[in-house]
């Protein structure tokens, strides 16, 4: 055991024992009655289209309050879109019923890992279909002892069987109709067994809107409404503000599902940093019908440590990996406060160089997904994007300064929708990596995270993203 793990425990002891002292002599209420496993394993499971890497600060934050790491795991679908139509096969997409049994294998193989009886399920958007969908319908009621499903479309993006009525997240569609039958003597949406808990956006989730302006139907009604992620017999949560990917992976979210698990507050709701930081993760590239999380063997991962003022190098490849079968681009070990620039290439795709925070623990799940360049992309000088893969831009909620621009380009005011900003320039830097230096930098309440990077040539089929931790 580290000796961060040991603190986060003697802490979270300290925390138990004062709160069981002022509780009533029946017992400590804070904590579950009885419970069968004070700590047992849990599967987070993605959304659409996206990947196990999302879930990186949420096991930081678990670790941190004292959670085996051993117990925590993400899993990674490898075709992660849906069908446009669930019933018909579609390249490069998987069904509903795909994600339940995949979903159903990792639960088989996690619980068989840790010996433990039932496990908990976390999941975002999609994801939460699919730990529906494996509870009610693949065994998962006598294996799940709590599910906690964050953005979740419970009753659909849309709910109209005029607009493609095969769709998994058409809330008038089969699928979702037979999720949400009534169960039991209350006429419960959730499956018996389980304990349920929703995490929702007050009015913020692009996805749980009345008006269809965020699926390409403005000014038509979605006849979904704001509550649409909350389920009848389920413990109902509002994160006000949040938007449709932070009410899973932010802080926030996090608080939520550790009381729920627990029955007490955490400890904290950051990361500690671990002295010794060991990274990996899979390499996928573009499918059939969009992104995959399917390994890309071929493919050149190569890993620099770079000023955090101004994303210099600071020496030769921390790591240089041709990827195999397996698709790991680790392991590497590194410095908890080392900011590192990824560079990722693969024939006919983009050489995308990724700029990062420094990463305060270890990961194995700093997966990395090749993507092509555009024809209007090489005829910029270079191009230039600002992510935040575990949430979205929302103005004037955030702050966004992207290369000077502020707020940063392509993102509207209103509900937070957008995950990426993107600047195409016209000056052609050089391809020796000694190009200008780019700054990205998103302030929201709390959370003030500075990324710089350099700008790489497009027209030699660079790219160059500056990507948030938070």
């Amino acid at each position: 055991m580290t000796l961060t793990r040991r603190g986060a425990l003697a802490r979270l002891g300290a925390l138990v024992g004062v709160a069981c002292l002022s509780a009533s002599l029946a017992g400590c209420s804070l904590l579950p009655a009885s419970p069968p496993d004070p700590m047992p394993p849990i599967v987070f499971v993605h959304g659409n289209g996206d990947s196990a890497a999302l879930w990186m600060t949420t096991l930081w934050r678990f670790e941190s309050n004292g959670w085996p790491r051993d117990r925590l795991h993400a899993l990674h679908f490898p075709n992660p879109l849906s069908r446009d139509d669930d019933s018909k096969p579609q390249p490069g997409r998987s069904s509903a019923d795909e994600q339940m049994r995949q979903l159903s294998d990792e639960v088989d193989r996690v619980l068989s890992a840790t010996g433990a009886d039932k496990l908990v399920l976390m999941g975002n958007s999609r994801g939460g279909n699919a730990i529906r969908h494996y509870i009610q319908n693949g065994g998962g009621d006598k294996r799940v002892a709590a599910a906690i499903l964050g953005g979740v479309p419970n009753h659909g993006v849309w709910a109209d069987l005029a607009v493609r009525p095969g769709n998994e997240f058409n809330g008038a569609g089969a699928f979702l109709q037979a999720l949400n039958a009534p169960k039991g003597p209350n006429g419960d949406e959730v499956t018996p067994g389980p304990r349920w808990l929703t995490l929702r956006s007050d009015n913020n989730d692009k996805y749980a809107q009345p008006d269809g302006v965020w699926i390409g139907s403005k000014g038509k009604p979605t006849n979904v409404s704001f509550d649409g992620p909350a389920l009848k017999g389920a413990t109902n949560t509002v994160l006000p503000g949040r938007d449709h990917r932070e009410v899973a992976y932010h802080a926030e979210a996090f608080d939520a599902a550790w009381r729920f698990i627990t029955g007490r507050a955490p400890v904290t709701t950051g990361y500690d940093p671990e002295s010794r930081v060991v990274l990996d993760g899979i390499v996928s590239g573009p499918g059939a019908g969009g992104p995959t999380n399917l390994p890309l063997p071929g493919a050149l991962v190569e890993v620099y440590e770079v000023d955090p003022a101004t994303g210099a190098r600071r020496g030769p490849a921390l790591l240089r990996k041709t990827i195999q079968p397996d698709g790991h681009w680790g392991p590497l070990v590194t410095d908890p406060r080392a900011a590192l620039e990824f560079v990722l290439s693969a024939p006919s795709l983009a050489i995308a160089h990724s700029y990062r925070s420094p990463f305060p623990r270890s990961s194995s799940v700093v997966h990395l997904r090749a993507e092509a360049i555009s024809a209007d992309d090489r005829k910029a000088g270079a191009v230039l994007s600002f992510t935040r893969p575990r949430g979205y831009f929302g103005l004037p909620r955030d702050s966004i300064v992207l290369d000077g621009r502020n707020p940063a380009p392509g993102i509207p005011s209103g509900v937070a929708g957008v995950a990426a900003s993107k600047l195409r320039l016209d000056e052609v830097p050089p391809g020796d990596g000694t190009g200008r230096s780019v700054v990205g930098e998103y302030r929201s309440g709390s959370i003030h995270e500075r990324i710089a990077g350099r700008l790489w040539p497009a027209a030699e089929g660079h790219t160059v993203t500056l990507e948030l931790r938070d």
